[in-house]
């Protein structure tokens, strides 16, 4: 699975506390190797959201995707769970 980052993303990425950004990357690694794992907890969406999928980073982080072709992820946005659905 390759990996493709929005800036909108990549701002949001930088705001994120190191912490929180250590177990980002912990997540995309995960992410990478086994798109299936459970811990990934990944889903689709509906409503305003329909078309993209949405993967647990952990604590109340959420991060949004779709993907362009079977092997290339573009992830769009990152926030907590309140913020992205509200």
């Amino acid at each position: 699975m390759r990996i493709v980052f929005h800036r909108g993303f990549k701002k949001k990425y930088k705001k994120l506390k190191t912490k929180e950004q250590k177990r980002v990357q912990q997540r995309l690694r995960l992410f990478v190797d086994n798109p299936a794992s459970p811990v990934l907890n990944i889903h689709e969406l509906k409503g305003a959201y329909q078309g993209y999928l949405s993967m647990n980073m952990g604590g109340d982080l959420r991060a949004l995707f779709h993907l362009i072709k079977k092997d290339i992820a573009f992830f769009i946005a990152i926030d907590t769970h309140n913020n992205l659905y509200e």
